[in-house]
């Protein structure tokens, strides 16, 4: 089958500064987001911002709320003897990404921004579960280090018209929209670190919305790999 590009019914060219600026707002407001979903002394005064325990099992809470016409899903986990710095690295490592989800065919860097902030192409191939079938998603990914130690990694489809500027879609692939998605990890005593991944996903294409909603699911329950990954991480100290 030809790879060849087809071109989007809109696309805009945006100089660089334009995009920087743009993508700068979009990912602090995604920060915010991301640190407040992550905040547990709002649950402990009684107010949990519409979030809904679905499960806990094994030390792993999954919560879900709706937000617009989808679901945003939060995992919140402890993983003990391994620092913010070895899980962010192993769940930032893009080459690394696809021993923590089986789907994901390939991910690279399409432009780098400033030194914490690119722009990353996902995609995810023929042999994909149904849902991940054919679909990629062009993002931003905002990498920061609070004042505490608190590690944030942000990360957000680009619009439509702005990544098929930056990146024209294949004829065959169906462009998804990541509303919204993240890591908070904080640091704990004894080198251990507090987790919090936040995801809202629209695949796009002819779904059920049902579907969509497993497929949030799923994206969350892909921590257990990650963290088996970064407990076998050599920690600073064995390095």
């Amino acid at each position: 089958m030809s790879s060849r590009t087809v071109p989007c019914s809109r696309s805009w060219s945006i100089s660089e500064d334009s995009l920087r600026r743009y993508v700068q707002f979009a990912s602090e407001s995604c920060i915010q987001e991301l640190l407040a979903a992550s905040d547990t002394n709002r649950g402990n005064n009684g107010n949990n911002d519409g979030w809904k325990v679905v499960t806990l099992d094994n030390g792993v809470e999954i919560s879900k709320r709706m937000s617009g016409s989808f679901h945003t899903f939060r995992s919140r986990w402890v993983l003990r003897s391994v620092s913010p710095q070895q899980f962010i690295t192993v769940a930032n490592a893009i080459d690394a990404a696809k021993q923590w989800d089986s789907d994901l065919v390939e991910a690279k860097y399409i432009k780098e921004i400033e030194e914490n902030l690119s722009i990353i192409r996902l995609r995810f191939g023929d042999n994909s579960k149904p849902l991940f079938r054919n679909r990629e998603f062009i993002v931003y990914e905002r990498r920061e280090t609070m004042e505490d130690g608190t590690v944030v990694v942000a990360v957000a489809s680009l619009p439509k018209e702005i990544a098929a500027g930056l990146h024209p879609k294949q004829n065959n692939a169906i462009r998804g929209l990541l509303l919204q998605s993240g890591w908070v990890v904080e640091k704990l005593q004894d080198n251990s670190c507090a987790v919090t991944y936040v995801v809202q996903l629209d695949p796009a294409g002819w779904l059920p919305k049902c579907f969509v909603n497993r497929f949030n699911t799923k994206l969350v329950m892909i921590i257990e790999n990650l963290r088996k990954i970064a407990q076998a991480c050599p920690s600073e100290a064995e390095k």
